[in-house]
């Protein structure tokens, strides 16, 4: 059974009006369990929309989208949604953080508190249990928060480019640890990148995904062994397939967007 299954999936943002705007169209797609998946195509082509119907924070206009033959309506601790801005409460330390999804479904303090070390120290924040967020750097953040997705018994990891404010160094050791993680626990991920090496290095298969509306371009596998040399032909390979994939869809939607800017312009 698959994991996540797609289901001619499209999104109107405003329908019925003057201002209807077709952002996802007609696409299909399955993510088996245990999978990593990722998802690139040009900015504004969906990628972050069609995530969000699939956590349940937003839902299609036509079409299903099912976790495990349910169709998803709403959200749910099976699938966690990990932004590119790390989404911890600042009034709450890192522990608490981590366990307060676990409060919400009844466990008590000592309970609560004993699961969030152990992923804590999974994540290799144990020492910093009683910080705040403030005092972590980004990279930490965002460890605290798949931490905290996976304290909740998350099945499937929802990842909305959550490496991209981080620099060059810090990003490379995140996706290393990602891999580690994903690859110890069995957790099934989709991850949404602009970033064509991070799509390499990370996926099983890639989704590219047109210029708006968003429609399947490709799904491409990435049959590489891990770890994943970037020095490589078979990475070169592969990035610039993608490139050549997305070159066309990516002066598409800039000449759309001057296109809008232009009009904006004229009616202001």
């Amino acid at each position: 059974m698959s994991e996540i299954v797609c289901d001619r999936i499209s999104k109107i943002w405003n329908p019925d009006t003057n201002e209807a705007n077709l952002a996802i169209d007609d696409i299909s797609f399955s993510v088996e369990p245990g999978e990593f998946l990722v998802i690139i195509g040009p900015s504004g082509c969906g990628k972050s929309t069609l995530l969000s119907m699939i956590a349940g924070l937003d839902t299609p206009t036509s079409g299903a989208i099912r976790f495990r033959d349910d169709v998803i309506t709403e959200p749910s601790p099976h699938r966690s949604m990990i932004f590119q801005q790390a989404s911890l409460f600042p009034w709450l330390s890192v522990i608490e953080n981590v366990a307060f999804g676990l409060s919400l479904q009844g466990l008590g303090k000592r309970e609560r508190q004993q699961r969030a070390k152990e992923y804590l120290q999974q994540v290799g924040l144990l020492k910093s249990a009683n910080r705040y967020p403030h005092q972590l750097s980004g990279g930490m953040q965002q460890r605290a928060c798949i931490a905290r997705a996976l304290c909740l018994g998350t099945d499937v990891l929802l990842m909305d480019e959550p490496f991209a404010a981080l620099d060059v160094q810090t990003r490379h050791q995140m996706q290393k640890f990602l891999l580690d993680i994903w690859q110890g626990t069995g957790k099934t991920v989709i991850f949404v990148t602009h970033h064509i090496d991070e799509a390499v290095y990370l996926a099983d298969r890639v989704l590219i995904l047109t210029a708006n509306p968003g429609r399947t371009l490709a799904m491409v596998p990435v049959d590489m062994p891990r770890p994943r040399d970037m020095m490589s032909k078979g990475f070169d390979y592969h990035r610039n397939l993608f490139i050549e994939h997305l070159r066309s869809e990516v002066v598409k939607a800039f000449e759309e967007q001057e296109l809008a800017e232009m009009f904006d312009t004229r009616i202001k």
